[in-house]
């Protein structure tokens, strides 16, 4: 029975073969199926079945206004087995990413609380890095489409549904906040799979455009430390490192620039702890001007390709067009750069240029990008370079002579 519905499975990736299922009332089928069954491999199958079915549009709109089917599939975030726990979440994913029918499951899983208890164990519990990053897929997509989701589930620091008293519970429930989670997965998918490094950098990204999540972020895990050092770590040791050839800017775009809008937002917020202001800032400082010289590296080799490409019409513009996910890129790094060098000490300019994370093509490089929208904050570092290294002031004042001119 299982190699047939298995291939069932295989066949329902056809549309026809969805349609035929449609017309003789599968998802009922199926719904009997979850009621009755205790078999997790045939749960895991059907699952499977109804999320081929649901690629197409007019079947995944069925599906979706089914509500007993609706809550029935949401009940399964809750089970145990990981194979049906992967399915599920891309059934979800594949009804949030079509636009008919992405309100109803949003609003679905809002008036659901367990959700939230379901997809947060998971994540901080799961060691199974296909279905955390099926999950995180999910919650990133959540939070995308509904900010108020985002900030229900921001302030939902309880797995407890609404309603529910522990006050005569023999064991009380796990209480599950958001960030933690976010980070306990992002730990467990950062050395196998970069696509699922990105997604839940891209999470801790969509927190920090509401001030809620910001907070969480800075308060928790340990006054924001744990997120911190993470971040801190793949910037500094793992992404975009000096062996790399600057081409891997092209690959690591996407993660670095949202790792650098949440290391930009705490350093930025009012309650940043001292860690996250002063302590072993130069390696980040260092990192920083690396991705910015890698993207100029890329810039030049596009300007040859495209010269070598189409001559004439390089030739008369002077110009490429540039790519639009590098130039987020490249306005992120450039304002986490100009706040972090802006608090920099006599002290700590001395430190990074022993540890050789500054020096003058590398200032220079720093300043290229900054002018002039970033004056202030160049102008606040070069005084204090002054005190530690006068002559590669006066060198960098020779060279952008803006500065000069305006001390």
């Amino acid at each position: 029975m299982e190699n047939d519905i298995c291939k069932m499975w295989d066949m329902s990736m056809d549309e026809d073969v969805a349609l035929f299922l449609q017309e003789f009332n599968a998802p009922d089928i199926f719904m009997g199926v979850f009621a009755k069954s205790k078999c997790p491999r045939l749960i895991e199958i059907c699952v499977g079945i109804l999320g081929n079915m649901a690629c197409f549009q007019d079947i995944c709109m069925s599906i979706s206004k089914d509500d007993n089917l609706g809550q029935m599939l949401l009940q399964h975030l809750c089970d145990s087995d990981s194979p049906t726990l992967l399915e599920t979440s891309r059934l979800l994913l594949t009804c949030l990413s079509q636009a008919e029918v992405a309100n109803i499951w949003v609003e679905r899983i809002r008036e659901n609380p367990s959700v939230y208890d379901c997809v947060c164990f998971i994540m901080s519990s799961s060691t199974n890095v296909e279905l955390l990053v099926k999950v995180g897929e999910v919650v990133d997509k959540l939070f995308d489409l509904d900010e108020e989701l985002m900030l229900n589930w921001i302030k939902n620091g309880s797995c407890q549904s609404v309603g529910q008293s522990t006050d005569d519970s023999p064991e009380e429930r796990p209480d599950f906040k958001i960030v933690p989670c976010v980070l306990e997965a992002a730990k467990q998918v950062r050395s196998d799979n970069p696509e699922g490094l990105d997604v839940y950098m891209h999470i801790l990204q969509l927190l920090t455009t509401v001030d809620e999540g910001i907070q969480a972020i800075v308060q928790s895990p340990d006054g924001g430390k744990e997120t911190w050092t993470l971040l801190y770590g793949l910037v500094c040791h793992e992404l975009c490192q000096p062996d790399d050839p600057p081409i891997i800017i092209q690959e690591q775009k996407s993660v670095l620039a949202s790792i650098l809008s949440v290391l930009s937002a705490m350093f930025a917020s009012q309650v940043q702890q001292e860690y996250v202001k002063r302590r072993k800032n130069m390696p980040l400082i260092g990192s920083l001007i690396r991705i910015l010289q890698n993207m100029e590296d890329c810039g030049k080799r596009s300007f040859d390709n495209a010269k070598k490409s189409q001559p004439e019409e390089t030739e008369k513009s002077g110009t490429v067009e540039e790519d639009f996910h590098l130039k987020i890129l490249k306005d992120i790094c450039c304002e986490l750069l100009s706040n972090m060098l802006q608090e920099l000490t006599k002290e700590n300019i001395l430190e990074g240029l022993n540890q050789g994370h500054l020096n003058e093509q590398k200032c220079s490089c720093a300043f290229q990008n900054l002018l002039p929208l970033y004056f202030t904050s160049v102008e606040s570092f070069l005084e204090a370079l002054r005190e530690a290294d006068q002559m590669l002031a006066d060198s960098l004042e020779k060279r952008f002579p803006s500065l000069r001119l305006q001390t």
